[in-house]
């Protein structure tokens, strides 16, 4: 006789029926897929890294130099929060522990490499800087070396979101190096 799954433990594809994202509320479903670029194929993580790149060019082409690091400290943010609601929504309704769709994370990675990028170098060079920062992120996400990889342990939202963050914070380490 099977175990009955305790509430407090994320479904598997043993326990669960999967769901279809139709029946995934629209906020949470907007939000979790960047716009719905999470259903873009192949490769939706990239996809969702562009979708983070575009207006991160903007924002390091349009706003003052001293709102470049503080503006994307809170767009980290507020992307990491929304993106873990988001992110439980998806994996609750759909019965999927790490759906695919769901790049709200790539968005607070890519944001979160262009914080190591030095202010001066993002406002003179904003299209490189975008350029350096989504490949180094890609670069990270993909391989995923030790410990980014341990991070996806994490549970629900936060294993969903914590990987690509320690992603963007190791290929900012590398690209801010590399444009210094």
């Amino acid at each position: 006789m099977p175990e009955a799954v305790s509430q407090a433990s994320s479904p598997t594809v043993a326990d669960v029926a999967f769901r279809p994202w139709s029946e995934v509320p629209l906020l949470p479903r907007l939000i979790a897929t960047a716009a719905g670029s999470g259903f873009l194929r192949p490769a939706s993580g990239t996809w969702g890294s562009l979708a983070a790149a575009i207006p991160a060019w903007a924002w390091l082409s349009w706003a003052p130099q001293p709102w470049i690091t503080p503006g994307l400290a809170l767009g980290v943010l507020l992307a990491t929060v929304v993106g873990v609601w988001s992110s439980n929504v998806c994996i609750r309704t759909t019965g999927i522990e790490d759906p695919g769709p769901v790049v709200i994370d790539e968005v607070a990675g890519v944001w979160a490499t262009l914080l190591f990028i030095p202010p001066a170098v993002a406002v003179a060079s904003p299209l490189l800087a975008s350029i350096v920062g989504f490949l180094s992120f890609r670069l990270f996400d993909i391989v995923k070396p030790w410990p980014i990889s341990a991070l996806e342990r994490f549970p629900r939202g936060w294993g969903v979101m914590a990987d690509d963050l320690g992603a963007g914070i190791l290929a900012g380490v590398l690209a801010g190096a590399a444009l210094r």
